[in-house]
């Protein structure tokens, strides 16, 4: 496992003491959790940003719609009884 050194304020580091402590957890876990939690967010962030560049990019286009599925969905409820 690799280290780091984060160095806090005074403020901050009695901020996260204290939620350790109210967690049950140690300082060290509750950073390396936040931490892994913050990078899943970014991660989250720039999928989300592909697709949203790949969805203006195709809206409209060949890409956007399956037309063999839309029309088994149009079927399908147009057979269903009211």
């Amino acid at each position: 496992m690799k280290h780091i050194h984060l160095p806090l304020s005074e403020p901050l580091h009695a901020r996260l003491m204290q939620a350790a402590q109210a967690n049950g957890t140690t300082a060290t876990q509750l950073a390396r959790e936040a931490v892994e939690h913050f990078l899943a967010e970014q991660h989250q962030a720039a999928l989300n940003a592909e697709l949203d560049a790949y969805i203006a990019e195709y809206a409209g286009t060949a890409f956007d719609l399956d037309t063999e599925l839309e029309v088994a969905g149009v079927e399908l409820l147009l057979s269903q009884e009211p």
